[in-house]
């Protein structure tokens, strides 16, 4: 019970700190409620999946795609959009974390043979991880940044430019490197040093393309 207790509470905070990101990454109202109630869901399945059935990999391509469909139809952002925020909140919150795992694994912290539901390593890379994306979108509050061409509109028709066909296109590889991020981590450890790589490159097209789109 107390594994339960610790696991949910870690991932509601880790899926509203994503969801927290992307909201002052796009200039977005924050709807409390609905993203604890969000987090909430999908941390249930996310316990059951990895400790009832013991499928990570499964869990990591359904918390993906339930982030899609919260910010579609709960926080209700337009289908396309709603695309394109998923993929850079996911992104940007998993190059923190890699970032963060390759660091605690390097000094001795963290290790690939930890349990993952009941090490203390985790429970610390999850509220550092967390901690950094909230810290980013406060900064990107503060100053005054972020995207703003995101419109309020769930439904309807919206023209779409070259820039932003691009940056819904940046899923599909995006989807990709999510799947095999646990693959790396289990099995390939020496080339996980390229999974920070890889996301920041993505991400970097993604606030690129979002910055051009927005100035233009």
């Amino acid at each position: 019970m107390v594994e339960f207790g610790l696991y949910m509470l870690l991932s509601v905070i880790e899926t509203f700190a994503l969801f927290f990101l992307a909201f002052k990454v796009f200039k977005i109202d924050l709807f409390i409620k609905e993203m604890i109630f969000a987090a909430s869901i999908m941390s249930f399945f996310s316990f059951i999946i990895r400790k009832d059935y013991q499928l990570p990999q499964v869990d990591i391509v359904l918390q993906y795609t339930l982030i899609f469909f919260f910010f579609w139809f709960l926080f209700r952002i337009h289908v396309f959009y709603a695309a394109i925020m998923t993929g850079m909140a996911y992104q940007g919150y998993s190059f923190f974390q890699t970032v963060y795992y390759f660091l605690f694994e390097r000094l001795g912290i963290m290790s690939i043979h930890l349990t993952f539901l009941s090490e203390f390593p985790t429970y610390l890379l999850q509220i550092s991880t967390a901690s950094t994306a909230i810290l980013v979108g406060v900064i990107i509050e503060n100053r005054r940044k972020g995207f703003d061409f995101i419109p309020d509109k769930p439904a309807g028709k919206i023209k779409v430019s070259l820039r932003e066909k691009i940056l819904f296109a940046l899923n599909l590889p995006s989807f990709i490197i999510v799947v095999f991020t646990l693959f790396l981590t289990q099995q390939l450890m020496s080339f996980y040093l390229l999974l920070p790589f890889c996301y920041a490159s993505i991400l970097y097209g993604y606030l690129y393309l979002s910055y051009k789109r927005d100035r233009g």
